[in-house]
């Protein structure tokens, strides 16, 4: 049989971090030897395994993990201390404690299957700790793709600014269900949204996600910014859905016009907002990230 006709498969690692552990979900085609390898990094609400992998009834379509393994890469999807099922410690986490977590991560998929480098997707608030680990770590990194990166005056984080005190004084939050649904919803059409996946978002999220750091809201509210374009010297995308409440062209272009290096694309996509990869733009925007990281 050959390798593309082969299942998916996906198998679990831990690392040890600052005596924390952090769960790793790794997806792949065959065999994981001699692939690209490739990490996804996760927002500031559910994990990896929940944020890129999810399990819709009747739609496999939806998993990205799934997508890029068959596109030929080693995917990995790690959860931050606080999320999923990494350690969860007591007080606030911070966006450099993600980053020093990320870093603990590729080092130990750099060293699981023998390379230098990784390519790297961050989604969301994934994109703060991740374009910090970018910042201090270029060599580790091929090609970057932050997806639905936010900036200080991005629309939903003006409204979230009356639930400040709210997140300083709890450092997790219990999310219901229902409340899992609201982010498909933010300045996005009905027309884009499938409330099949909505569903299976919910459920997932709220049956891993317990408790739910409040740690990323304080930064994102309260330190922006976070991180230096002109510090990101990898080639870079830049990609979310065209009603995203985060990500949005004018708050945006000037970072991205500030980004050293000229290997660097920005893509806006059709029928989708924040929850973009779990829209009705999905295909598109798998399509598109696979290109950016395939390109030699």
């Amino acid at each position: 049989m050959k390798e593309n006709e082969l299942p998916v498969q996906g198998t679990q690692h831990w690392v040890v971090q600052e005596g924390l552990r952090l769960f790793i979900w790794e997806k792949y085609q065959g065999s994981p030897q001699g692939k690209p390898v490739l990490v996804l990094a996760h927002g500031s609400a559910t994990a990896g395994r929940e944020s890129f992998d999810l399990k819709v009834p009747g739609h496999p379509e939806y998993s990205l993990m799934d997508f890029l393994a068959r596109r030929g890469f080693d995917v990995f999807a790690p959860d931050m201390r606080g999320f999923g099922s990494s350690t969860k410690p007591e007080g606030h986490i911070t966006t450099e404690q993600a980053a020093g977590d990320l870093n603990a991560v590729v080092d130990f998929i750099c060293k699981l299957r023998g390379v230098a480098q990784v390519q790297l997707l961050a989604w969301s608030w994934g994109t703060q700790y991740s374009g910090q680990f970018v910042m201090a770590q270029p060599q580790k990194v091929k090609r970057y793709a932050a997806y639905a990166q936010m900036h200080a005056q991005s629309p939903d984080l003006l409204a979230r600014r009356e639930r400040l005190a709210t997140f300083q004084r709890a450092p997790y939050i219990r999310i219901s269900e229902p409340g899992w649904k609201l982010r498909f919803n933010s300045m996005t059409p009905e027309a884009v949204n499938d409330p099949v996946v909505m569903d299976a978002f919910a459920k997932a999220a709220a049956l891993v996600e317990t408790k739910s750091p409040t740690g990323p809201q304080v930064d994102l509210l309260t330190r922006q910014p976070l991180i230096d374009a002109t510090k990101i010297t990898v080639p870079t995308m830049m990609i979310h859905g065209q009603y995203d409440d985060v990500a949005d062209l004018p708050g945006l272009l000037p970072f991205f016009t500030a980004l050293p290096n000229p290997d660097k694309q920005y893509t806006v996509v059709s029928e989708g907002g924040h929850m973009l990869h779990l829209q009705k733009g999905h295909a598109r925007f798998q399509r598109a990230v696979a290109d950016w990281f395939s390109a030699p």
